[in-house]
């Protein structure tokens, strides 16, 4: 184990023991707890005695992000300026979201490198990192980010990329204990933010498009003791019982499966989304996408695949299933179910109901009860929708349209992998009754390879799709796509199901959502701006240009009678088609970013000069070179490029001579590790990598 403190550690930690004896966590107020008793069952259960406190990924266990902080409002967000920062020097994506805790904020970027602040000042008091090997980038479906960590007792916890969970001591950074909860040999990753739950931290994973078999697991928070496992999906029947929590809810789900579906894992992998009910005792499981995507490979083109893109709900003490609802039976397309879920009461027909929303990427609102998982109602919350026409509410099915299964012909699917809605963070406002998430329609070409033509290979995205058939169609299909792209702020309202209000963005990509007491809407932009809305009608209250475009939902917190608001502005994540459309989007290093009322002086530095203009080499590429890179690229580049080399984290029709020359350097060789760009040595061969290259010259060529 290797782990750097940065400072002395005795300073560090008498700097952290004072600003927790000075700072009233709650801003003073009456009823805010005794500061630095840690966090424990009734702190959060009881979490709006303690306002000024954000000890969770979304606050409080129901996911709501919702807090009842009310000094930044609908009458005064005007007067919001830029309080502290702190350069996290990446431009990769960095998609946290911190914790504050008696006065300290803590902070997560990539690799997993925790920092801890002075919540009023930004000082530093240490900073750990778990010395995640860079390889790890590779393994992660869009880069070696993390969407948070979890707090419990005097611990901080990390699901560390690699598969460590991780507690480290909060006032020293110290580390208390380590387990690792996948073999690393396998095809697994961590992205998601751990929660805890009574003192049982629960984390799932990533690695469906690599050939994975989901699961969920749980560990004791003061010892790292594993206490449960709950596999998602199957697994070869001739091995018997897993011998897990699993176990009875495998006997519903094994003859939904048919073929040799376990051979590419399964998936199910749920690598982002839980809730967790203390009433009812039960921990809700969002589940991903099938492994691999295409579901005539994947199980013969039958069954319904139990219980891939579904909510699961599980004993929280035993792990022991007790119901689910499976959105999209027959998973096809790479849908998951891993975005957000919220908890709440609200009368529905005239009786209160205990739910469970759910906006996954199949473009349907779900409200379920979450006591039995009974479907109450779901509609579709995008305008455009080829998979279903609708759910019905007898079955609970959807509709599934007579053209969206995938054949051999190119189509066009939207929603599609790039999602209706995807794990940005969505909140629901008590105060407004309304929902608010960043929704996008982003069509996508979809078309299964020729029998025979698929095979699993380890590290590569397990699609079974074909990327290159049919060409002349496929541009046709690709003018659609580029014509149709579209995202907005959405504020949904869950009893009527129908939009209340939206807010249209020039592109999809904006972040997450935080929604307050105040009747204010925080969210960052693909404008590269963070702004602030009125919630219960839209109306734009304030914006400021930060030269970043924050996926990640940002926080507020009170600090010695001051609210502050805190985001971490780093882009990057899922493709945007028409990123580069009117010239290159450029954006400043990733940034930790502190606001408050009538804060001045504190000033973002400019952003660096563009670097080199782009090369288009004049080399002609032979057809079968570019067919061959054309599938090569869908399966190892796309996620973080862009179906089609079109948008993407790096345009890649775009290259600059030095990244042109240097190519087989950079994709083999991990010449760009430093910037995330992960080395695909084993899994590429030189050969391979050369006809990728051939393939995005062919691109750039074409397109500009």
């Amino acid at each position: 184990m290797t782990h750097r403190l940065i400072g002395a550690l005795a300073v560090a930690a008498l700097l952290g023991t004072t600003a927790y004896q000075a700072s009233a966590g709650d801003g003073g107020r009456a009823g805010a707890g005794t500061v630095g008793q840690g966090i424990d069952h009734d702190r959060m259960v009881n979490a709006d005695a303690h306002p000024g406190q954000w000890a969770s990924y979304s606050r409080t266990w129901d996911e709501q992000r919702y807090s009842p902080l009310d000094q930044i409002n609908d009458g005064n967000a005007q007067d919001l300026g830029l309080a502290w920062y702190d350069d996290l020097e990446t431009y990769r994506g960095v998609q946290a979201s911190p914790l504050v805790i008696d006065g300290v904020l803590y902070n997560e970027t990539i690799f997993n490198v925790v920092t801890a602040y002075d919540a009023r000042t930004g000082r530093k008091l240490w900073t750990y990192d778990p010395g995640v090997g860079k390889e790890w980038a590779g393994l992660a479906c869009c880069g070696p980010s993390s969407r948070g960590i979890a707090a419990w007792g005097d611990s901080i916890i990390i699901g560390a990329l690699d598969g460590r969970l991780i507690a480290i001591d909060r006032h020293s950074g110290k580390e208390i204990w380590s387990a690792q909860t996948f073999d690393r040999k396998d095809q697994y990753s961590i992205t998601g933010a751990p929660r805890v739950y009574d003192g049982k931290v629960i984390i799932g994973n990533g690695g469906a498009d690599y050939g994975s078999r989901g699961f969920v697991v749980a560990y004791d928070a003061a010892t790292g003791k594993r206490l449960w496992k709950f596999y998602i999906v199957p697994t070869d029947p001739a091995k018997g019982p897993d011998g897990e929590a699993s176990d009875s809810a495998m006997r519903i789900a094994q003859p939904t499966w048919h073929g040799k579906f376990w051979e590419a894992g399964g998936g199910g992998n749920a690598w982002d989304s839980f809730a967790y009910d203390p009433k009812l005792n039960l921990v809700y499981i969002g589940t991903g996408n099938g492994s691999p995507h295409m579901w005539h490979f994947r199980s013969e083109g039958k069954g319904d695949n139990l219980f891939l893109c579904s909510i699961v709900a599980v004993d929280a003490t035993t792990g022991a299933y007790k119901w689910h609802y499976q959105m999209v039976p027959e998973e096809d397309w790479d849908y998951t179910c891993t975005q957000p879920m919220v908890l709440a009461d609200m009368k529905i027909k005239g009786r209160t109901r205990q739910v469970i929303m759910q906006a996954p990427k199949n473009g349907f609102f779900y409200v379920l009860d979450r006591g039995t998982g009974q479907l109450i109602s779901a509609k579709s919350y995008v305008s455009v929708n080829t998979w279903a026409s609708h759910v019905d509410m007898k079955t609970g099915r959807p509709a599934v349209l007579p053209t969206a299964h995938n054949t051999t012909t190119p189509h066009l699917m939207n929603p599609s992998w790039m999602a209706a809605h995807t794990w940005h963070p969505m909140s629901y406002s008590p105060k407004t009754g309304l929902v608010y998430l960043s929704a996008q329609e982003q069509a996508a070409i979809y078309a299964r390879a020729e029998d025979g033509q698929y095979r699993y290979v380890k590290g590569r995205n397990n699609t079974g799709q074909d990327h290159a058939s049919q060409p002349e169609l496929r541009k046709a299909l690709m003018k659609e796509v580029l014509a149709s792209e579209k995202g907005y702020l959405l504020a949904w309202d869950p009893v009527k199901q129908r939009e209340a209000w939206r807010v249209s963005y020039p592109l999809p990509g904006s972040g997450g959502v935080l929604t307050t007491a105040g009747n204010i809407l925080v969210q960052g932009t693909i404008n590269r701006t963070l702004a602030i809305y009125r919630a219960d009608n839209g109306l734009k209250l304030w914006e400021m240009n930060i030269d970043q475009a924050p996926v990640a939902g940002a926080i507020t917190y009170m600090v010695d009678g001051e609210q502050y608001i805190a985001i971490n502005a780093g882009w990057g994540g899922s493709p945007v088609y028409n990123l580069n459309r009117d010239g290159p989007f450029r954006f400043a290093t990733a940034k930790l970013m502190v606001f408050k009322l009538g804060a001045k002086g504190v000033t973002l530095p400019p952003m660096p000069p563009a670097t080199q203009d782009a090369y288009l080499p004049r080399e002609r590429i032979p057809a079968d070179v570019a067919a061959r890179g054309a599938t090569l690229y869908g399966e190892s580049c796309n996620r973080c490029h862009g179906d089609n080399a079109t948008g993407g984290i790096k345009d890649l029709r775009k290259m600059n001579k030095e990244a042109h020359d240097s190519f087989l350097d950079i994709v083999l060789r991990g010449t760009r590790l430093h910037n995330g760009m992960p080395s695909f040595e084993g899994v590429l061969t030189e050969a391979q990598a050369k006809d990728i290259h051939g393939y995005l010259i062919t691109r750039a060529q074409e397109d500009w």
